[in-house]
């Protein structure tokens, strides 16, 4: 199988980076299986940094190495899932110990209806409804060093604006 990295440098050895916000899963080394969300999401960042060029990233994601991991997998929009995200969305000091986790985006779109849940607006219900209404996209993060042997670098497609 074959999994996405966008950025605005070719990442030919993945390493694991504490990020400057919180994110969905946690730090760690972020990849999809849809070649046109990393194209998005890189894209998104050449904006922001008006950068000349980005690279979509792909990596031979070796499923055999993965059944020795510590993975957790959500193959959907659940409550364990939604609580999951929120702690690490919300928790600065939430950490877990897998060495994968394998599941839906919270994407910009996903976020506006997480606001309306936590503002009390949206019960947890309600919102997992609405999620399942939406064509969400996957990603895997890999948390620790021990995991990203799970990946080898295969090719990066330049991006241009």
């Amino acid at each position: 199988m074959i999994v996405y990295h966008g950025s605005l440098e070719r990442i030919t050895q993945p390493e694991i980076r504490e990020p400057n916000r919180t994110l969905d899963y946690g730090s760690g080394f972020y990849t999809t299986t849809s070649e046109a969300q990393a194209e998005e999401w890189v894209r998104k960042r050449m904006d922001e940094k008006k950068a000349k060029e980005g690279f979509v990233n792909s990596y031979l994601l070796d499923e055999q190495i993965l059944k020795t991991l510590n993975c957790l997998i959500f193959t959907a929009p659940t409550e364990e899932w939604l609580d999951f995200v929120m702690k690490n969305r919300t928790d600065r000091h939430f950490t877990h110990d897998y060495d994968v986790v394998y599941g839906p985006v919270a994407n910009d779109r996903v976020y506006a209806a997480f606001a309306l849940y936590e503002g009390g607006l949206m019960t947890k219900q309600n919102l997992i409804a609405e999620l399942k209404t939406y064509k969400l996209v996957d990603q895997y993060l890999f948390h620790t060093p021990k995991s990203l042997q799970a990946i080898k670098f295969h090719d990066a497609k330049q991006i241009k604006p």
